[in-house]
């Protein structure tokens, strides 16, 4: 397809009713318009403050993603080691070493 540009072959795909993808830059996925339309992005709480987050790609009926905030580092640094089997003595150790 030499010498065609973007739109020129975009247009021919249309045309033919050809599926076709494009490969996109973070902020052209962003911006993207599908993702607008369809109403994917929500807003979520993190440390920096708020930031867009994208839906999951497949709906199910009745049920609503949970979109939570983003942690702060170490958040929840605590609770996995106790759920890995570390008692709270040995993660104030760590902690107090600097470890974690």
């Amino acid at each position: 397809l030499g010498g065609l540009t973007r739109d020129d072959v975009v247009i021919r795909l249309e045309r033919a009713r050809i599926a076709y993808g494009e490969m996109r830059s973070v902020h052209g996925f962003r911006d993207h318009p599908q993702l607008a339309a369809r109403d994917r992005w929500r807003a979520i709480d993190s440390p920096v403050g708020p930031l867009p987050a994208l839906l999951p790609p497949v709906n199910i009926a009745g049920v609503t993603p949970r979109l939570g905030p983003v942690p702060r580092l170490g958040e929840h640094t605590a609770a996995i080691l106790a759920e890995l089997g570390y008692d709270e003595a040995t993660i104030v150790d760590l902690r107090d070493d600097h470890v974690i």
